[in-house]
């Protein structure tokens, strides 16, 4: 049976690769609808005309005369709720696949329509937290982060009581092994340089810092329902195992495969079924090596400061998360230190007082505060 599928963030990353694993296995799929930021009008023109949506949804309206000029018989929208229609649509699949917390409006759009989310964007799950759930059906979201993937994979292997602990491995990102001291030199050319993944700027960065990481067993914590003191990182380098799980018998399992992002996205379209040949599979006859190394918490903290936002209140990760994207635009810029990422984050962290009611405008409204908090810090660093 064909599923139709609604595409959000078609242009980046996640949502190219993802139309890489529908181009390859026509018949399975039907996109439906395509959104986009809107500042890349040759890309959108050209997926549309490769797909043959019904729909596509710029978040600027920019290009979007040129857009709707070049796909006459598709309905072209604009505007921030564009993405929001384009999530509610009603496919059997919506894969969001945008960056930032933007996304969790159409999280929730998607749920509403009863759709299955392939959820890629983090963000919105660890800044709407029981939102998100309670909005959804079980079994309605499943992961497309290689990480949550693996660990969706390998807890088939077993019952929810049978579950000691969840393992999230970390490649570590471009400054394994370095110190604090050595990190205070670092610039965002540097951290831009993942050894591992190509991903867009400010995943690429969080992956550096580990704040990815940190969102990470958020993530993990809220999809699995597992205490977050039954999550832990370990350090792998070379990204072939992407998670595990360990069972109370002592038994881990394992899910390993190369370092291709197509391999969660093409099970995150077709979950529960496996599709045929998304990815080479591992060349069991080369001799390979695989390492696995303690986190050195002193030089990248932002797990610690993570947890430490769970215990505060349902809306700290929210600004746990909204406070490291001004951060992390600040070092893009040039306004921040490497290291001060993390640390603005931490005091914006600890100086937040969590309204009592959860609800989308409760989180954007923590999500404001700490935007203003970090800009502040950022612009008047502490004296030292």
């Amino acid at each position: 049976m064909t599923r139709t599928v609604s595409l959000l963030g078609s242009t980046g990353s996640i949502g190219t690769q993802a139309l890489d694993v529908i181009a390859r296995h026509s018949g399975e799929f039907d996109v439906v609808a395509l959104a986009a930021g809107g500042l890349r009008p040759d890309d959108v023109i050209s997926q549309a005309r490769a797909f043959s949506p019904r729909l596509v949804a710029l978040a600027t309206g920019t290009h979007a005369r040129q857009v709707a000029d070049a796909l006459p018989g598709i309905e072209v929208i604009t505007g921030p709720d564009a993405v929001v229609t384009a999530a509610g649509i009603g496919a059997d699949v919506v894969l969001n696949g945008v960056t930032g917390s933007v996304g969790l409006r159409p999280t929730l759009a998607a749920l509403a329509a009863g759709s299955t989310l392939a959820l890629a964007n983090k963000e919105s799950l660890v800044a709407g937290g029981a939102l998100v759930k309670a909005a959804a059906r079980p079994g309605q979201i499943v992961p497309v982060d290689s990480e949550h993937s693996a660990l969706a994979q390998a807890l088939r292997s077993g019952t929810r009581g049978e579950v000691r602990r969840l393992i999230v491995t970390a490649s570590g990102g471009p400054f394994r092994g370095r110190t604090r001291g050595q990190l205070a030199r670092v610039v965002a050319a540097d951290a831009l340089r993942h050894p591992t993944w190509e991903m867009g700027p400010v995943v690429t960065i969080n992956s550096a810092t580990l704040v990815n990481k940190a969102l990470e067993v958020i993530e993990a914590h809220l999809l699995f329902d597992i205490a977050m003191e039954r999550i832990d990182v370990v350090v792998h380098p070379q990204s072939i195992v992407h998670s595990m799980v360990e069972f109370v018998d002592g038994s881990t399992i394992a899910q390993a495969s190369p370092p291709d992002m197509r391999l969660p996205i093409g099970l995150g379209l077709s979950w529960p079924d496996r599709l045929d040949g998304v990815t080479p599979p591992l060349d069991w006859a080369a001799a390979q090596s695989w390492t696995f190394e303690p986190l050195d918490e002193e030089a990248f903290p932002a797990i610690g400061v993570a947890r430490a936002a769970v215990t505060e209140s349902a809306l700290h990760p929210a600004v746990f998360n909204a406070a490291n994207e001004e951060c992390v635009q600040a070092f893009l810029d040039g306004r921040l230190a490497f290291l001060g990422i993390v640390d603005v984050v931490r005091n914006v962290v600890e100086a937040y007082e969590a309204a009592s009611d959860i609800s989308v405008e409760a989180i954007e409204a923590a999500e404001a505060w700490a935007r203003e908090r970090a800009a502040s810090a950022i612009a008047d660093p502490p004296r030292t």
